[in-house]
Parts: structure tokens; C-alpha cells; sequence
């Protein structure tokens, strides 16, 4: 019997992809310090661990709310409990203090309103149809998943429109930002904030159990030690803990939470630029760090460079899976799916603050009223999608992020 090596390729050979991954991870890394910052690099390099943690973990938002939606298994809406309440333990007393180990820091606080709920609602239906959220299109396309792209690109699309009209949603009724920190201080938003998840926590067992006489379990994997935590698959939990763990540092290091899709806004203006259409001139491309980063150099941004980690670390994590295979067939439905989907998750995600990773994740995190607002409203909007996905996905198509 042939040796199987850490890579999944007989004979003692490594995937090619492991190589390109870590070639392209290390000029990454090495260019981004010496022609931006350390800080820089070190942000990149984070990205990458995130992408790498997605991936082995296969911790998809998307999937984990459709599975609650249509079949009652709760075990991915539980550990995205688990990573919530890590990282409002971490964050709130480092937000309450205005620093983190001398780097001043603030959290994503956004005004609650009608933009929220009729962008998340948009971003939830475009998750079902989309295939993923902002976190799961980058991760399944770094890891070879050719629809992927596809959302990726029209969610890069959604994102530009958003920008054009977003003055106008801007005018539209809002109540000021609130944040559960300010209001009520670290130690009590941390208790009140833990409680939430509990119940969303119990609400999941309660329905699972009701449904199916017990609770989902992982299912067994042969690997173990080295093996496991070079090729995967992670626990759920482990996942969970290493997100919120990976935000903290982003928070450490960027001075804010992690986010993901004001980059994909970024590279479509930049785009436009290259064939003539100007944005500058649109309220959003005028206000004031949205203006900096249109005109300054797209490796000085902090979310597209750990974005780019993103793509490279799940990259990685393929081939050391034995995963990385593209497939470029795939039905029309499909990818009729991919564009409408990637359309919406780019326009919700604008006009509402933020994805899952910036509203939902940092913006709980960071204690914002508008997190919980665009929970539920991505939520609802999720439940629509389920029930559209039929259309476009025969017996309900590949598994998605």
C-alpha cells in the first residue's frame, strides 16, 4: 500500500497547491512588511490563519442557519454561541478601556434602523442562494470551489451598487448607534449578552430534540494529533474558539474587528476606475476613510490584505486536505444562483453595516444593538432563501459554506 503524506498524495509527494500556498503566503508576508508595515504583514498572516481555521473547521454561517431552518439541527448555530461569547469576553473590557496592549481600539457600532433590516434581510436570502456568506465565499473559493467565484464576483458587483445609492439609504429612519458597552459597562453587558446565547443556545436543543429525539454529534474521523490539525477536519467547537480568538487579535493589531466586505467595495471602485467609470463623486467614495482608501494603494487596506490571507490560508488548507480540485462544470441553475446571490450579499452587506463577519461577529462583539438587529433580520431573510434554493439546486445541489 502507497504512503499517504500529510498532503493526501501518494508516494511522499506534495501537493503542488501546498507549495503555491506557501510561496505566495511568504511574499506576501515579506513584501507587505518591508513595502507597508509589520503590522501590515502580521494582519495578512492572520487572514491566513482565519482562512485555514474556515476551512478545516468547515465553519459555515450559511450552512449552519439552513440546516436549523429546514431540518432542526442546531450543532453549527451552537458554536457560533460558543465564538460569540468568547469574543464578547474578550472584547468588552479591552472596548470598555479604550486600549488593547497600548494600541487604541473601538468596535463596530452601527446606527439601528431600516437600512440593517432590509440589507441583512437581502444578505440572508443571498446566503442560501449565494452558497455562502462573506467568510464562506472567500474560503470555499480559496479552496477550490469554482461557483464560489462566481458569488464572489457578483458579490464584488453588489457591493459597487450599494455604494451609488447608499446616500439614499443613509436618509432613510435610523435611531443613533447604541452600544450594550456604553450603556450598561463591560461586566453587565458581558452577563446579559451570555444570556442571549444561552437561550438561542436552548432554543436549538429544545427544537433538535423535539425533532429528532436527540442531539446531532460530529461525525468520526481516523485522523488524529499532527495529522488532524495539518489536514483537518476540526471539531466545531475548536473552530469556534480559534475565530474569536483570531478577531482578538485582529482587534490587537487593526485597532477594530475583523471585517470582510468593505474591501469587496474597495476592488469594485477600484475597477470601475480602470474602465473609466469615476466613484468618487458618490456620497459613500466622499466620506472621509472611504475616500483614503479609494485613493491610496489596495495593500494598505487592512481588509483587503486579510482577505487576500483569507483566500491563501484556505488555499493551504486544501491541498493539505487533498481537496484542492476545481470543478468548472457546473449547471446553469447554479450559477443563475451564484449571480443573483452574490448580487444580494453585496448590496445587503453595504447598506447594512456589514456581513455576518463585520455586523453579526464584530458587531455583537463589539456590543452593538445593530448585531442583534441584523441577526434577525438575516435570519428571516435566510428562511426565505431555503425555500427558494429548490429552484436552482436540484436535491439541494453541492454541500455550500
Amino acid at each position: 500500500m502507497s504512503q499517504i503524506t500529510m498532503a493526501g498524495r501518494p508516494g511522499g509527494a506534495v501537493s503542488p497547491a501546498v507549495w503555491v500556498a506557501l510561496g505566495l503566503g511568504l511574499i506576501g508576508a515579506l513584501g507587505l512588511g518591508l513595502g507597508q508595515s509589520p503590522r501590515i504583514a502580521a494582519l495578512f498572516v492572520v487572514g491566513g490563519a482565519f482562512g485555514l481555521v474556515l476551512y478545516h473547521a468547515a465553519f459555515g454561517f450559511t450552512s449552519a442557519w439552513r440546516n436549523f431552518i429546514r431540518d432542526g439541527r442546531g450543532r453549527g448555530l451552537r458554536a457560533q454561541m460558543v465564538m460569540l461569547a468568547i469574543a464578547v469576553a474578550l472584547f468588552f473590557p479591552a472596548l470598555a478601556a479604550g486600549s488593547l496592549f497600548g494600541q487604541e481600539v473601538s468596535g463596530f457600532v452601527s446606527p439601528v434602523g431600516i437600512p440593517v433590516l432590509v440589507g441583512a434581510f437581502i444578505f440572508g436570502i443571498g446566503m442560501q442562494l449565494g452558497g455562502g456568506c462573506a467568510s464562506g465565499t472567500l474560503y470555499t473559493a480559496g479552496g477550490g470551489n469554482a461557483r464560489m467565484l462566481i458569488t464572489l464576483v457578483f458579490f464584488i458587483v453588489g457591493s459597487l451598487l450599494a455604494t451609488i445609492h447608499f446616500d439614499w439609504w443613509m436618509a432613510l429612519p435610523s435611531f443613533e448607534p447604541i452600544s450594550v458597552v456604553e450603556t450598561f459597562g463591560a461586566p453587565l453587558g458581558i452577563v446579559l449578552s451570555f444570556a442571549l446565547f444561552a437561550v438561542i443556545a436552548a432554543v436549538t436543543i429544545l427544537v433538535e430534540k423535539r425533532r429528532h429525539g436527540g442531539l446531532e454529534q460530529a461525525e468520526p474521523t481516523k485522523r488524529q494529533g499532527l495529522a488532524r490539525f495539518a489536514r483537518g477536519p476540526w471539531p466545531l467547537v475548536a473552530g469556534a474558539v480559534a475565530l474569536a480568538l483570531l478577531n482578538f487579535a485582529t482587534l490587537a493589531l487593526a485597532g477594530r474587528p475583523w471585517g470582510i466586505t468593505s474591501a469587496f467595495a474597495l476592488w469594485g471602485a477600484k475597477l470601475s476606475q480602470f474602465v473609466g467609470v469615476e466613484p468618487s463623486a458618490w456620497f459613500y467614495w466622499q466620506q472621509p476613510a472611504n475616500a483614503t482608501a479609494l485613493a491610496g494603494n489596495i495593500f494598505a487596506d487592512i481588509t483587503s490584505v486579510m482577505n487576500f490571507g483569507i483566500i491563501l490560508g484556505a488555499l493551504l488548507a486544501s491541498a493539505l486536505a487533498g481537496r484542492f480540485a476545481p470543478n468548472f462544470s457546473i449547471p446553469k441553475r447554479s450559477v443563475l444562483a451564484a449571480v443573483v446571490g452574490g448580487l444580494l450579499l453585496g448590496y445587503g452587506a453595504r447598506i447594512a453595516f456589514g456581513c455576518n463577519i463585520g455586523a453579526y461577529f464584530g458587531g455583537i462583539a463589539s456590543g452593538s444593538l445593530h448585531g442583534w438587529l441584523w441577526l434577525v433580520a438575516a435570519f428571516a431573510g435566510s428562511t426565505l432563501g431555503v425555500r427558494l434554493r429548490p429552484f436552482f439546486f436540484a436535491g439541494e445541489g453541492p454541500k455550500d459554506a
